[in-house]
């Protein structure tokens, strides 16, 4: 399902509502299942006024006929409401089961949008939630709604056959019915208040679980593991406070609901006892009356149940309605004044062949950047953050100031994943995926991706796994060392091939002698294509035709590697 979406990313679909479009979605299977189960469900209503045929039509009269007839009758009821019942079943449950894979879906498109966004101010365990529990809390809805359209079929059948029998017990049961239905919804209104703090805690303190098991070796390092377990022992309590409010809230709304149908229940027993007795109603009608009475616990509790699935949804599409309607980090612009092509660019292939000539103008405070096709040039920053907003620049995460331009062609214009794969950023933190060896370096590649492992010595790392290249990966490479990650991520950037590759810091995990032969490799194998290194490390600026040195977010000089080490502040900035 597509949403429209204005410039600045928000979502105008996902504002009005996640339930409604994801209902309607399933309007089909919705509507069969509900059909199916009021069929059940009026079966169900029927077999008390059966049983009370039977005892005033054969019992009472002693025809054997008559009793074989209207028990045949019940048979092809049960039979009826059976058969209703599988196959709505099973419709409900595919409207549940594909509600919920279309929002994980959609939440997962949102996540992975090479606009970004999405995670702005939320923990990767936050969006986990959001795709899983809430998608799941959703997608139930879709499941409850048939239910609770035949639950108040079957009570119109119910009453339908009471006012047949006595006036007086059907107009209680059609006055007490919504009377009860709107103290129900009134219930469910803190269940709903509470539902979405709870689902919010419980994401927040899976997400800082996730950042602490990622950052262990790291905490570990700084010493910092008790601050950190402290700090995921605030969330896991506040998680724990707000669930535990909200189960209260769940128990309080079931226990009031079950005393609230009891009350209401014993009273129609009580006014149909008294009919049965004056002899108003017969011996089967009574049965009828009281049978219904029973009956009615069940459509009830079926409503009680599906109003807490309806508050639970509700909080729950609000929470994918954010994550949906999330601003857009990157944004593709108008073209810039002295770039008439920006247009033309912005509907080229993806895959049209760049000489690689690219410009970087105003990035930090006073960088400018000109590196020709075929340029091998390395950028030293004495302050690492302005080594990580360059790159960012470069890599187009979030909107930036900088004028970056590739063969003329502003790269604002292009759609993100476009100007992603001909200024490939590759840093230092990749992710690898779980998969083979091949397949982590393979996944981007162009051509034949042994002469990239060759050049990033991560053949190395293939042989001594026990299967080379098919030797399986886990999530994010911790099968791995970290210099082994970095290598096989390196390797990966260049089989993909770009025009023009950005390498921030690909080597920290590596040895001085690996580290030289890595430099060499990458400088032969991207001859004739342009390579900017973003790094301090020796090796690395040494492959280089030039470097540009960066203090205090300008240039403060150009020159080789060789020529800038005559320099103390450049020899300082060095790794």
């Amino acid at each position: 399902m597509t949403n429209e979406r204005h410039p600045g990313g928000r979502s105008v679909g996902a504002a009005r509502s996640v339930l409604g479009d994801a209902l309607r979605a399933r309007r089909g299977p919705i509507a069969a299942a509900t059909v199916l189960f009021c069929g059940h469900q009026a079966g169900e209503a029927l077999v008390p006024v059966l049983v009370g045929v039977v005892i005033d039509r054969a019992v009472a009269t002693g025809d054997p006929g008559a009793l074989a007839f209207w028990l045949a009758v019940l048979g092809l009821d049960f039979l009826v409401l059976s058969f209703s019942y599988r196959w709505g079943a099973r419709r409900s449950w595919y409207a549940d089961v594909t509600t919920d894979q279309a929002l994980r879906l959609r939440v997962a498109d949102r996540v992975l949008d090479p606009r970004g966004g999405a995670e702005t101010g939320r923990l990767p365990g936050e969006l986990t939630s959001v795709a899983v529990t809430d998608a799941k809390r959703v997608g139930v809805v879709a499941f409850a709604l048939p239910l609770g359209i035949a639950a108040l079929a079957a009570m119109a059948v119910a009453a339908t056959v009471l006012l047949t029998s006595s006036l007086v017990l059907g107009v209680l049961v059609l006055l007490g019915t919504p009377l009860l239905l709107g103290a129900v919804h009134l219930l469910g209104r803190p269940l709903e208040r509470r539902s979405g703090p709870e689902q919010e805690a419980a994401a927040r303190a899976s997400g800082v679980a996730a950042d602490l098991v990622e950052g262990f070796r790291v905490l570990g390092g700084l010493r910092a593991r008790p601050a950190a377990v402290t700090r995921y022992v605030g969330a896991s309590r506040a998680a724990l406070a707000a669930t535990l409010g909200a189960t209260r809230a769940q128990a309080l709304y079931q226990g009031a609901v079950l005393a609230m149908n009891g009350l209401f229940l014993a009273l129609v027993a009580l006014v149909g006892g008294r009919l049965a007795a004056s002899g108003v109603i017969s011996v089967g009608e009574l049965v009828a009356a009281v049978g219904l009475a029973q009956f009615l616990v069940t459509p009830l509790q079926i409503l009680g149940w599906v109003n807490g699935r309806l508050a639970q949804g509700r909080a729950s599409s609000k929470r994918i309605g954010d994550v949906l309607a999330s601003p857009f980090a990157v944004v593709p612009s108008s073209p810039r004044e002295g770039n008439p092509d920006g247009d033309r660019a912005l509907e080229s292939s993806p895959h049209e062949p760049a000489k690689g000539e690219l410009r970087v103008r105003g990035a930090l405070d006073g960088v400018d950047l000109d590196l020709e096709p075929g340029a091998h040039v390395g950028v030293v920053c004495a302050d690492p953050a302005d080594a990580v907003a360059l790159v960012r620049a470069l890599a187009r995460e979030g909107e930036h100031p900088a004028v970056v331009t590739l063969d003329g062609t502003d790269v604002t214009t292009l759609a993100p994943e476009h100007s992603r794969r001909r200024v490939l950023v590759a840093a230092h933190d990749a992710v690898l995926f779980s998969g083979t060896v091949a397949e982590a370096v393979g996944a981007a590649a162009v051509g034949d991706v042994r002469p990239a492992l060759a050049a990033a010595h991560a053949d190395q790392v293939a042989e001594v796994l026990p299967d080379g290249l098919d030797s399986a990966v886990s999530e994010q490479g911790r099968s791995l060392s970290g210099g082994q990650r970095q290598r096989l991520a390196l390797a990966r950037a260049l089989a993909a091939d770009p025009p023009v590759l950005v390498l921030h810091d690909p080597t920290t995990a590596v040895d001085a002698v690996t580290e030289a032969r890595i430099a060499d490799g990458v400088a032969t194998l991207r001859t004739g294509r342009t390579t900017l290194v973003v790094a301090t490390r020796p090796a690395l600026l040494a492959a280089t035709d030039r470097v540009v040195h960066v203090v205090d977010g300008r240039v403060a000089a150009t020159g080789t590697h060789a020529t800038l080490l005559d320099d103390p502040t450049y020899r300082g900035a060095l790794g």
